[in-house]
């Protein structure tokens, strides 16, 4: 592929023509500034791997391996794509807003996942040379209703504010665990960068939080509908950590490119073949605390919300295409489309929601600022 970006202002032109091309409300956004951000790391020396105790690699020209340099780019390339296939996703949704307050929650959570998208590209194009810039420009080219974004869950359509308030509890919260795991590099752009996005995450995944409490509180959608929208994102969300036994994963600890999303605070020695199963594992421990806190907004004697199975409609990893319940049990393959196109969202689902959705009742009023409140549960 030709680059045809030469500097990162060349970059910031096919930003905003992707911004169009996408359809994405510009101005929505007026008076955002668009920019890199870098925080301030917590000490110069590398934490983990072969190369601990070593300074960390402010400039590319620092890292000993070009094996590493390229494991970098590819991870660099691949957390960039989620954040502009993350806009693609909710695109449509600004025109549909049950409240002021919504939308701008909507708003904040867009122009923040762009500029989550320009960081990465920013240090692609300051960094990588040519290769950084091909990348970079590639980020806007692909589209998630093509189904060209990298990572499958970016590709999935965020069809209405249930969707959108799911998917930023479970996939945002994903981001989470992503964005703190690369916090820990080596390569010292990288690792400065997660700061200021991690900051940013805490109000995406805390505005997912309190949408679902506000929608529990309301009792006009109902829990079985819900559920199925859990059962359409969290089985992505657990793709999302990788393959199991992962030597991709390995190497990037043990070239200290990617840590484990406690690393700051484990000081045990880790199980290298292991490490996407063990961030997947405290994941689950996460969302297991912020679903217990939704149901306790629910009757005693009434259902509840459940977390499927991790083996449940898996499409990555051991159980990727298997056919395996809500609860972990297989299944036959001859009953198991029936099954799942019923445990996922359906055509009665979407319609009962369009119904549902020409009023605004169906989500409680905010209880204070989204600040503060989407913050608390992060």
């Amino acid at each position: 592929m030709q680059s045809r970006i030469n500097t990162f202002d060349d970059w910031v032109d096919y930003f905003h023509a992707w911004q169009k091309e996408i359809g994405f409300p510009t101005e929505l956004v007026e008076g955002f500034k668009f920019e890199a951000k870098y925080g301030e790391l917590p000490g110069e020396e590398i934490l983990f791997g072969d190369y601990k105790g070593e300074k960390r690699w402010k400039r590319l020209l620092d890292v000993p391996d070009q094996r590493i340099r390229d494991a970098l780019q590819h991870m660099i390339v691949y957390q960039g794509d989620t954040e502009f296939g993350s806009v693609e996703q909710q695109r449509t949704l600004a025109a549909t807003a049950p409240s002021e307050y919504d939308l701008q929650s909507l708003v904040r959570v867009m122009r923040e996942e762009m500029r989550h998208g320009w960081q990465m590209c920013h240090i692609l194009v300051n960094h990588f040379g040519y290769s950084g810039k091909v990348e970079a420009q590639k980020q806007l080219e692909r589209r998630s209703w093509k189904n060209t974004r990298l990572l499958g869950s970016f590709n999935v359509d965020v069809d209405t504010w249930l969707d959108f308030y799911t998917y930023t509890e479970f996939i945002d919260r994903d981001g989470k665990f992503q964005l703190k795991m690369l916090s820990h590099s080596a390569f010292a752009p990288l690792a400065a960068s997660m700061g200021p996005m991690l900051k940013e995450e805490a109000f995406h995944l805390g505005t997912g939080h309190t949408g679902l409490k506000r929608i529990l509180k309301a009792g006009i959608i109902p829990i079985d509908v819900i559920q199925r929208h859990f059962n359409k994102w969290i089985p992505t969300a657990f793709d999302l950590f990788g393959v199991d036994g992962s030597s991709s994963a390995e190497w990037a600890y043990v070239w200290g490119i990617k840590g484990r999303f406690d690393e700051d605070i484990n000081p045990a020695s880790p199980d290298r073949t292991t490490l996407n199963e063990y961030a997947r594992t405290l994941y689950l421990q996460d969302i297991s605390n912020h679903v217990n806190a939704l149901n306790a907004l629910l009757p005693a004697d009434g259902p509840k919300l459940k977390i499927p199975d991790v083996k449940f409609n898996r499409a990555i990893g051991q159980y990727a295409q298997e056919c395996y319940s809500l609860e972990g049990e297989p299944m036959n393959r001859a009953d198991y489309p029936a099954y799942l196109a019923a445990a996922l969202p359906t055509e009665r689902d979407r319609t009962l929601l369009a119904g549902i959705f020409k009023t605004n009742d169906w989500i409680a009023p905010p209880s204070s600022h989204p600040n503060s409140e989407a913050r608390r549960h992060a």
